[in-house]
């Protein structure tokens, strides 16, 4: 999805390589998307160890800290620290990384607005997040998880969690994106029995 990925001259794909489009750091692109994807589903999934989490929060706090495991070659390959000997820092990956692992994430039904198939990006409206506000998500994510074709993905409602605290809508980052199950007709009859009583029991 970066722009030396669609460069088909061989001589313009270093020229390319170098454009905002193609950097993590560049907010909003599909590289910013994917890497927030990628370190959101590392902290949630598959965390670091202990002693490598240690060694990051104390870089983000400005402590001193001791690294006998060498837990930093780690984390500069995953590009969440960088710099060496006594310059290291925590980059916005980093800090990503960490605000995942404490942020709360929560079940929600997303619908999708529109797809825009050329910048293969999708309106959404994430709806434990905001009634009616849309977010931008990249398409193939949501087709991948539900089986769909871009063009089929419009007017589905799909389920993920997110983390609904964020307060700007490019922070939202889905993930456990499926297709909910079937509401089944037992269900739509008794729904107005549990209303009538107070609510769903």
């Amino acid at each position: 999805m970066q722009c030396h990925g669609h460069v088909s001259d061989p001589e313009l794909v270093t020229a390319v390589s170098s454009c905002p489009c193609s950097a993590e750091t560049t907010r909003a692109t599909h590289a910013w998307r994917l890497a927030q994807l990628r370190v959101v589903k590392h902290a949630t999934e598959h965390p670091l160890p202990k002693a490598a989490e240690y060694v990051l929060r104390a870089l983000a706090d400005g402590d001193s800290f001791e690294d006998p495991t060498d837990e930093l070659c780690g984390l500069r390959a995953r590009r969440y620290v960088d710099g060496d000997g006594e310059a290291w820092r925590i980059t916005l990956l980093g800090r990503r990384y960490l605000l995942a692992l404490d942020e709360p994430r929560y079940t929600s039904a997303v619908y999708v607005n529109t797809v825009d198939v050329p910048t293969r990006t999708a309106q959404v409206v994430v709806l434990g997040w905001h009634m009616e506000r849309e977010v931008t998500v990249l398409a193939d994510q949501l087709a991948a998880a539900a089986e769909l074709e871009l063009g089929e993905l419009p007017g589905c409602y799909l389920e993920a969690k997110v983390n609904v605290g964020a307060a700007d809508p490019d922070d939202l980052v889905l993930t456990r994106i499926q297709v909910p199950a079937p509401i089944t007709e037992d269900y739509v009859a008794v729904r107005p029995v549990w209303l009538r009583d107070g609510g769903a029991r």
